[in-house]
């Protein structure tokens, strides 16, 4: 699928009242609160970024329990519905931009990174996609991944899915956590994954092993 036909896609999601129906899915209410559980796995948040955010309805979640909030959204118009859905907030941060183009000094203490990296073209960018992320978590911090399988998405004609980008992830962050939410549907069948980057003294320890 191409960058162009993924945009559209996005849009057309974006243009009715309940995208993706994070507000009336059962499946996906089941999956945005398993979501929340592991995000929370430390407690609350001092900093978190949160990486494409379909119709805000976890960003509205997610809010209360942390001090700051950074949303990166390709889209434009996600943007403006979340910042009315979530505007008695004012600890978050919007940024319109592309995952492939994203950076920042700052260092989160969870990273939020569900059902997006697919959008990608190829493994190779969403490689460098999950490097890029993985510089800018902490130390000791902890990273939620969520993707339908690999299956689905080839399905579908993007590059890969859960299981491709999980093994990706793993090249550096430890995997604490891993959950299977699934229907009946075909459609609705997700891995969520909450990953842990090792402190430094961790990673030093482990030299010469």
């Amino acid at each position: 699928m191409t960058p162009d036909n993924n945009y559209q896609l996005l849009e057309r999601g974006l243009a009715v009242d309940d995208p993706w129906r994070p507000d009336s899915n059962s499946f996906e209410q089941e999956r945005y609160a398993q979501m929340l559980r592991i995000s929370r796995c430390n407690g609350d948040v001092a900093h978190a970024l949160e990486v494409g955010f379909a119709a805000d309805a976890f960003t509205e979640m997610l809010a209360p329990h942390c001090q700051r909030i950074t949303v990166v959204d390709v889209m434009p118009q996600a943007i403006e519905r979340a910042r009315q859905r979530t505007k008695r907030w004012s600890h978050i941060a919007w940024i319109t931009c592309d995952i492939k183009r994203f950076s920042t000094a700052e260092q989160f203490d969870l990273i939020v990174v569900a059902e997006v990296l697919y959008y990608l073209k190829n493994i190779a960018e969403m490689h460098a996609a999950i490097r890029n992320l993985v510089s800018m978590l902490a130390p000791n911090g902890a990273l939620v991944f969520g993707s339908a399988r690999d299956a689905t998405y080839q399905r579908w004609g993007h590059a890969a899915g859960a299981e491709t980008v999980i093994a990706l992830f793993n090249e550096s962050l430890s995997e604490v956590e891993r959950l299977h939410c699934q229907t009946e549907s075909v459609n609705e069948d997700c891995l969520l994954v909450l990953f842990r980057k090792p402190s430094h003294s961790s990673e030093q320890s482990n030299v010469g092993h």
